[in-house]
């Protein structure tokens, strides 16, 4: 999420806007789908119709509850390329427009995703995540977890369902905000910060292991280098990181490894690794 997108805003009941994007369910909204009876559809894919109105653009769909999860992220992303600028407002939008309390639709979302992250069973986003978080969580050493770059967190919800102790971090407050709240709902409180994953307000050697799980391959090279850094200072134990292998090469994290100065070991398992030992 952006720093300034707020997941839990009030809104409409099935239908959804933020500055030039309107979003709504294709059944019983009547306002929006009258508009959409009178217009033909920019682009029609298997899960959204889009349109324009003047100066806005219009998402429509009829996503059902038992199908928020965040393979969602994968549909929009192969569907709707051309919107890439509004992915987040898009993806917010479908989920608030398929139930209508803001903490519920998020916590029906929460829930099928991390049941089908224990149990991948379709091709999709999520199912290509299900192995990474397999891995991650066999890497963990100690009990309490530093997790950079956390966006939804359904990894330190992972680990706390294990019994350790996870703190979930990203830069964005909303969402860090939404997996507070919903965590709690969900029975698992859990500790969040909002912070750049360089600069965390942690001691040095506080957590056991910190973990970076599909992150640095989202920041620019000096600033992947210096969370490595960070992660380095905050770690007591181990410290993982795990790359999709574009942009980010072994060779990179070769060299991430090297300049630790501490034993590490890289490795592919659906994407790079670096795994650096600090005791």
């Amino acid at each position: 999420m952006t720093r300034t997108l707020d997941p839990l805003a009030p809104g409409h009941r099935g239908w959804w806007e933020s500055g030039d994007l309107l979003v709504c369910h294709a059944d019983g909204v009547a306002v929006p789908n009258a508009l959409t009876a009178r217009l033909t559809p920019t682009r029609v894919t298997e899960h959204f119709r889009v349109y324009a109105l003047g100066t806005r653009i219009l998402v429509a769909h009829r996503y059902r509850g038992d199908e928020l999860d965040d393979d969602l992220a994968g549909h929009l992303a192969a569907e709707l390329p051309g919107l890439a600028p509004h992915f987040e407002r898009i993806f917010t939008g479908v989920v608030r427009t398929t139930v209508h309390d803001p903490l519920l639709a998020w916590t029906l979302f929460y829930a099928n995703t991390l049941a089908a992250l224990r149990h991948p069973s379709r091709a999709g986003a999520i199912a290509s995540m299900a192995p990474v978080h397999s891995r991650a969580l066999n890497l963990v050493r100690g009990r309490s977890v530093l997790d950079l770059g956390s966006c939804f967190g359904f990894l330190p919800l992972r680990l706390a369902a294990q019994g350790l102790r996870p703190i979930a971090s990203d830069l964005s407050p909303g969402t860090m905000e939404l997996l507070s709240r919903v965590a709690s709902w969900l029975g698992s409180p859990l500790p969040v910060l909002t912070c750049d994953a360089a600069a965390v307000p942690l001691a040095s050697r506080s957590v056991d292991t910190v973990l970076a799980i599909h992150l640095l391959e989202h920041v620019p090279p000096a600033h992947a280098a210096a969370v490595v850094r960070e992660m380095l200072r905050v770690a007591r134990r181990r410290v993982v990181v795990a790359v999709r292998s574009d942009p980010v090469d072994a060779g990179q994290l070769l060299a991430w490894g090297r300049a630790s100065r501490e034993p590490f070991t890289v490795f592919e398992h659906h994407g790079g690794w670096l795994v650096v030992d600090r005791d």
